[in-house]
């Protein structure tokens, strides 16, 4: 599977460094591109500067006015073929009705979990 010019590209929205950090990695073992931001303004400053982005991976922990499930619906706004995937606990229970077609993974996933994920996510834009 081949995004544009630039390959697959993973942007990767978390509060924590080692989790970016771990995140990215793993993405990048798949063989994708990974972008990494602490926060959720900084993934949609990213997103609406129309940087090429195929999956958004962001962490429930985002903090601030701008947490993970406002990102997802906002980021979905900027870009509608986006794969939008949520790692660990999900605050907002109903985030799979504001973004349905948004994958979850949850805490304590097994490693390749994620780097999966990602493909399904990759896929269901198609």
């Amino acid at each position: 599977m081949q995004g544009g010019c630039y390959g697959i590209q993973v942007l990767v929205a978390g509060r924590r460094k080692h989790w970016r950090d771990e995140v990215s990695a793993e993405i990048r073992r798949a063989g994708y591109s990974a972008t990494t931001v602490d926060c959720a303004v900084d993934a949609l400053t990213i997103l609406a500067l129309g940087l090429p982005m195929d999956v958004l991976v962001t962490d429930a922990e985002l903090l601030g006015d701008l947490r993970c499930a406002r990102l997802a619906v906002e980021a979905r706004v900027l870009r509608p073929n986006l794969g939008i995937v949520f790692a660990n606990d999900l605050e907002d229970a109903d985030i799979t009705d504001r973004v349905p077609d948004a994958l979850v993974i949850p805490p304590g996933a097994q490693d390749g979990v994620l780097a999966v994920t990602v493909r399904e996510a990759l896929q269901a834009r198609i």
